[in-house]
């Protein structure tokens, strides 16, 4: 837990820092800053020519970073960025920099903002129903419970939550409007779901309407897609799922090079894809790193390297 903070602790970083750096010198891309762990970790691991771009779209882990990691920042090693992952080549592009040698995206929500109550992602705590990455732009979790139509937050809860008592569930939030908080609609929940089952419940309702919030699952595809074009051949990407959602679209862009899960092949049956694997199964975390760090537990690491330009 070398590089943990009491804002957030990297989860996998010492198998992302050996899958992911090819070049000590290179220029590597952390496509969710957070608390800044893997960020230090990647510097650390560089030469001191090598520089990292940090991306986050949370003005919070922004602050951060800029504080813990101030001489790097001023030395030119690190760069950071404001925006969504989804715009990796505009965000690049505005930093004067066209292809990069490794991209690490880690999807999970940070720790800081599970904890801190008024961010509004934890059923745990008593918050505003908001939910937002970035909390200066987009929908909140209060509109999309309070305004969105019954058989919108039935495909929600189902789709993005993988949750299948969806229907029941959209039914009573719908009866129970106007919700404002995060313990209200635990409360509305826990009130149509068995006990034993009401705190997986709970996450799998938090996690799709959190998907649908921030637009997740669009995003990781558009930044699947651009990685491809960033990353030069040799380089290589990490990404850490923590659902089957996320893991079923990166180990189809990993395997095959596109989200349909089906393999093109040119006429010598060769597969066609920007990328070749470098884990077919996703490595997890060891039991040491649970323990200490519980919420490493579901984390699914994927690496692949970029394949020589056609």
């Amino acid at each position: 837990m070398r590089y943990a903070t009491s804002y957030h602790a990297p989860v996998l970083c010492k198998a992302v820092i050996e899958g992911l750096v090819t070049d000590p010198a290179g220029c590597y891309v952390d496509a969710t800053l957070g608390g800044g762990g893997h960020t230090a970790a990647l510097l650390d691991a560089l030469a001191p020519g090598g520089r990292v771009v940090g991306i986050d779209q949370d003005p919070e882990a922004l602050a951060a970073v800029r504080e813990r990691l101030a001489p790097e920042i001023a030395r030119g090693r690190l760069v950071l960025c404001e925006g969504n992952f989804a715009d990796l080549e505009a965000l690049l592009a505005g930093a004067g920099i066209e292809r990069v040698d490794g991209v690490l995206a880690d999807l999970g929500v940070s720790s800081h903002q599970l904890d801190e109550a008024g961010r509004g992602f934890s059923f745990q705590g008593e918050g505003p129903l908001d939910m937002r990455m970035n909390p200066r732009t987009g929908i909140s979790a209060e509109t999309v419970v309070n305004a969105w139509d019954e058989v919108a937050l039935r495909h929600v809860l189902r789709a993005y939550g993988e949750e299948p008592r969806a229907a029941k569930i959209a039914r009573a939030i719908v009866a129970a409007r106007p919700l404002t908080t995060t313990k209200e609609l635990a409360r509305v929940v826990r009130g149509v779901v068995p006990d034993r089952e009401a705190m997986k419940t709970l996450a799998r309702v938090f996690q799709g309407i959190r998907i649908a919030v921030n637009g997740e699952l669009e995003a990781l595809e558009q930044l699947l897609a651009a990685a491809a074009r960033v990353v030069r051949p040799g380089g290589r990407l990490a990404i850490i799922s923590y659902h089957s959602l996320e893991d079923r679209r990166v180990k189809r862009m990993l395997r095959y090079g596109n989200l349909s899960g089906e393999p093109v092949r040119d006429l010598y049956g060769n597969l066609l894809s920007p990328w070749r694997e470098r884990t077919r199964r996703p490595l997890t975390a060891s039991e040491e790193e649970v323990a200490a760090n519980p919420r490493a537990r579901s984390a699914r690491l994927r690496i692949a390297e970029r394949t020589p330009d056609a």
